[in-house]
Order: structure tokens, then C-alpha cells, then sequence
């Protein structure tokens, strides 16, 4: 695992995570979506605040996302969590001009890939002036509801969009979720940024290279 600035000629395909790769973690926008993860929560099972936030990070933890959780052991209609849950205000979102131009920049292909859902990733690209940036979003419901890391999204990503995964490289901020994408071959990009979580099982088997800034990273990338 590297911390210097790769050498990505080969790649021709760019997939990025969404939340606290394409803004800094510091923005904390998932702060307000934990706060609504919870309300749910407490409405759904009918429980206090605290027990609310245990059953929702151990969902997280031992299914990739709450919802996977929710859906599992409860039943949850997922197009009405996630409506609820990302229904937050964006203010604290600002466009970053050199990451747009970067961005832009990158020879090939723009993905993204999350365990969010589209109109909710629309809203946060076009709040960062990234919304014409990217080809498509694949999503949630694109991967049938198997978030990141299950290796089945990441097979439908490939499969969907017909990508070379040996020319493809992929970014984010939840190391885990890079295991599988290193598996299937592709380069591994880790926003060590202070996420939530985001170190968890970390390992240099998996990761290629390591930043805490994407913006000057992609900036050594395009040499500029």
C-alpha cells in the first residue's frame, strides 16, 4: 500500500464512491442520516434512542448497510427507508472547483458506485457541481439490495456497464468495501479521511494506495 500518487495509464474506467469520497468526511452530511436512521428506527420498533442506535450500527456492521439489516430481520420497504433517511438539507455540501476540473479531466469513463439510492446521489453530485461528471449511478436497488463489500454489486457494476475491471479503478473511504474490488481486479484507492468505520479491516493486500485527500490525489494523477 502506497501513499504516493499511482501510475493509472492503464485505467479507462473511474468509479467513486459517494458519500465522504466525493466531499470530506468532515462535512459530516451522514451525521444528519444517522440522525434519521434513528427516528426510524425508534418508529419501527418502537424503542428508546440508545437501543435504536445499537441495532443500527450492529445492522451495519454485520450487513454492509441498516437497511440490508432492516430488510432482513424486519421487512422494511426499502424505497420508504431511504426516502425517509435522505430527506436532509445539503448547505453544508460545497463545490470544490478543482475536484470538478479534475474530475472532468480524468481520461475514460466516470461511475459511481454506493449503498445509497440514485435520486438521493443525484442531489449530493449536482450540490458538489458534479452532477455532469458521471455516466450513471449504480446503486442500492442495482445491486438487488446486496450492498458493498457483498461481491455480488460489484459483479453487476462489471456486468451492467460491460467494464474491463483490470482498466478500472476504484475509490473510497470504507476500506473493506475495497477488498472485493481488488479481488475482481481492479486498482484500489482508500480515503483514509476519518469516515465513520472507515478503517475497518484495513490491510495492504487489498489496498493500492492510500490518501487523505482525494482532490491533490487526483491532481498527481493528471500531473497538474
Amino acid at each position: 500500500m502506497s501513499q504516493d500518487a499511482p501510475d493509472l495509464r492503464h485505467i479507462d474506467c473511474w468509479i467513486f464512491d459517494l458519500d465522504n469520497t466525493l466531499y470530506p468526511a468532515a462535512m459530516d452530511l451522514f451525521g444528519l442520516i444517522d440522525e434519521r436512521m434513528g427516528a426510524y428506527i425508534v418508529r419501527l420498533l418502537g424503542c428508546d434512542a440508545g437501543e435504536a442506535r445499537r441495532v443500527q450500527k450492529g445492522y451495519f456492521l454485520d450487513h454492509g448497510t441498516t437497511l440490508s439489516g432492516l430488510m432482513h430481520h424486519h421487512g422494511v420497504d426499502p424505497h420508504h427507508f431511504l426516502d425517509f433517511v435522505h430527506d436532509i438539507d445539503l448547505d453544508r455540501l460545497t463545490v470544490d472547483p478543482e475536484l470538478v476540473a479534475h474530475i472532468e479531466a480524468l481520461p475514460g469513463r466516470k461511475l459511481v458506485f454506493t449503498n445509497g439510492d440514485t435520486p438521493y446521489a443525484q442531489r449530493v453530485l449536482d450540490r458538489l457541481g458534479l452532477g455532469h461528471c458521471f455516466e450513471a449511478v449504480h446503486d442500492i436497488h442495482a445491486t438487488g439490495y446486496r450492498p458493498k463489500p457483498d461481491p455480488h454489486g460489484y459483479r453487476m457494476l462489471r456486468d451492467d456497464f460491460g467494464i474491463d475491471l483490470a482498466r478500472a479503478a476504484f475509490f473510497e473511504d470504507m476500506a473493506r468495501n475495497l477488498k472485493p474490488a481488488k479481488a475482481l481486479g481492479m486498482s484500489t484507492i482508500w480515503l483514509n479521511n476519518g469516515s465513520e468505520s472507515g478503517h475497518i479491516d484495513a490491510h495492504p493486500d487489498f489496498i493500492d494506495f492510500e490518501t487523505t485527500h482525494l482532490t491533490p490525489f487526483l491532481g498527481q494523477i493528471l500531473g497538474v
